[in-house]
């Protein structure tokens, strides 16, 4: 068991390493919403690989890392910057974006977003991956 608990640290440690490069990347607002002046997180996109980047991580708020991780207290209009975060240049942002259009697909307005959205291969899979 200590062996899982010190995996789990030291992925944590490098995690929280990746914070200033995202800060810097984020302008210390969240990645998906724009929040500012809040708490904000390094939240790894899943499926986590070997190698931690900051290609595979985002700088969110709390509500954002709430809601993503618990889907039943998902506030539809909260995800309504989606319409700004979807065209992100950073793949990790649009990677969630689309998971979350998906997840509110029964919202006319994510599902039309997600419909006009374009993303390149790389994008596409990871998208289609297992959360």
């Amino acid at each position: 068991m200590a062996k899982g608990y010190d995996e789990n640290q030291l992925r944590k440690n490098e995690l929280n390493f990746l914070a200033k490069d995202l800060v810097r990347r984020s302008r210390s607002k969240c990645e998906l919403c724009e929040a500012d002046g809040v708490k904000l997180t390094v939240f790894e996109v899943p499926p986590e690989s070997d190698h931690v980047s900051a290609d595979q991580c985002l700088f969110i708020c709390e509500t954002c890392r709430e809601q993503i991780e618990k889907p039943k207290r998902m506030d539809a209009d909260h995800w309504r910057c989606l319409n700004n975060s979807i065209w992100s240049e950073i793949p990790a942002v649009q990677v969630i974006s689309a998971r979350m259009l998906k997840r509110l697909s029964n919202e006319h307005w994510a599902a039309e977003l997600l419909e006009q959205a374009y993303f390149d291969e790389e994008v596409e899979a990871r998208i289609a991956t297992a959360e």
